[in-house]
């Protein structure tokens, strides 16, 4: 099992966090914590780079429904970045394409994020 590795870059307006590893049951608090203490501002937008995010269950499903949730009542948002097929078909199978907002790069999320402020 891969440790979930996390990494921060604060830009105008947006906090872009690096997710590397396995995001599950052990992990996902650490994600949760981790965003919570990173984030600025509450209307600040969140950038998830997944590149390098190899597994994610349901768990961590959660903890990015919570994130779009609380972005979105301040006026914020959440952008997900260059998933992997694995962590994707997840996203497709349990139907959340159409509530999260998802980038190819993490160019185009951040571009997005930039047009919205």
């Amino acid at each position: 099992m891969k440790p979930l590795v996390l990494g921060c870059q604060h830009l105008p307006g947006v906090t872009l966090i690096t997710v590397a590893g396995q995001l599950d049951t052990i992990t996902s608090g650490q994600l949760d914590g981790f965003i919570r203490q990173v984030r600025r501002r509450p209307e600040e937008h969140v950038v998830l780079d997944l590149t390098e995010l190899s597994f994610m269950d349901s768990s961590g499903l959660r903890v990015m429904l919570t994130t779009h949730s609380y972005s979105a009542q301040h006026g914020g948002s959440l952008r997900l970045a260059a998933l992997r097929p694995g962590p994707a078909r997840l996203l497709h199978i349990a139907g959340l394409e159409c509530h999260l907002s998802i980038y190819a790069s993490v160019q185009d999320a951040l571009a997005d994020a930039f047009a919205t402020e």
